[in-house]
């Protein structure tokens, strides 16, 4: 018969914990070595150099992974070439959907011109798809002898120089010209939109000291708006060419800054030519040429004095 254990056999309390919880203490250990391996390595990509020494390794893996890029999918881009798109996302077809970062690639896009935000999502299938939402310019704003395009609100449109095929669609959009004509603009050329026949006349809107808008017509006449009241002033012209073709006369000014008053300037006529005034002497020698001294003959001084003597 075996003798009872003694008392100091019995094993501690700390000893029993760990007997009984022995089959969480592997996994936490585990847990241990991964995270001591991970600062490591984390610790080790900050040395210079760290991250060009594993760069080969990191493509071979890539490069080895099976996960593809399938397709790359662009919408909402109107003002914005695919071309660009696809150089600002930065893969194609076929790259490792690893070596995609969706963050970079937002970042690229939104610096692109015309860009306000975009939308990037990645699909475990391999698929990029790519939405972007554009300011559009609505303006041209000419200040300090340079052009900018401008959105609704007077913001600046950052552009590519207005160059190429989208130069002429810049063309066609509104000219505001003057100090602080951005921010208002939207204003004035909404109500001009409501009014074709007054619009289709006008080559720029003035910003006045910054206080109101003179329009300026494409046969050089210029229409002063009120302060405060360019709107309704707007459509009384309108009214007023559907009644008497206004836009349509021979006026270099229209002055509508006093609601009451309309100050039309036309063009002066034209001088007619007098039937009655007899031609103009011919040259007084042959061979002279009109308006000019004739030639003194060989051996006599010239003189700065006309001819005379009766026409030939």
């Amino acid at each position: 018969m075996r003798p009872p254990p003694s008392p100091s056999d019995r094993p501690s309390r700390l000893a029993l914990f760990a007997r009984r919880q022995k089959h969480l203490l592997r996994p936490l250990a585990g847990l241990i070595v991964l995270g001591a391996l991970g600062g490591a390595a984390y610790l080790y990509l900050q040395l210079p150099g760290a991250k060009e020494q594993l760069a080969p390794i990191r493509d071979r893996l890539l490069n080895k992974a099976p996960l593809r890029i399938t397709a790359l999918k662009i919408d909402g881009a109107q003002l914005t070439s695919e071309e660009a798109i696809r150089n600002a996302v930065g893969v194609k077809v076929g790259d490792p959907v690893l070596n995609f970062s969706v963050s970079d690639a937002r970042d690229r896009l939104n610096a692109l011109p015309f860009v306000d935000h975009v939308t990037v999502e990645r699909h475990l299938s391999g698929e990029i798809d790519v939405h972007i939402t554009e300011r559009p310019p609505f303006a041209v704003w000419q200040h300090n002898g340079h052009f900018e395009l401008i959105d609704r609100q007077g913001n600046k449109v950052p552009d590519q120089g207005m160059t190429g095929k989208d130069a002429e669609a810049f063309t066609k959009l509104p000219l505001v010209v003057g100090d602080g004509a951005n921010a208002p603009a939207a204003t004035l050329l909404d109500a001009l939109a409501l009014e074709p026949e007054v619009r289709s006349r006008m080559v720029a809107a003035v910003r006045v000291s910054n206080r109101r808008w003179n329009l300026t017509l494409k046969d050089g006449a210029t229409v002063l708006l009120p302060e405060g009241e360019e709107v309704p002033a707007i459509h009384r012209l309108a009214k007023l060419h559907a009644t008497t073709r206004l836009l349509d006369r021979p006026v270099v000014l229209i002055d509508m800054r006093l609601p009451d008053r309309l100050t039309i300037r036309e063009k002066p006529p034209e001088p007619q030519p007098d039937a009655s005034k007899p031609e103009a002497d011919a040259p007084a020698a042959a061979g002279a040429h009109p308006g000019k001294p004739a030639a003194a003959p060989s051996g006599q001084p010239h003189s700065s004095a006309p001819a005379t003597g009766s026409p030939q």
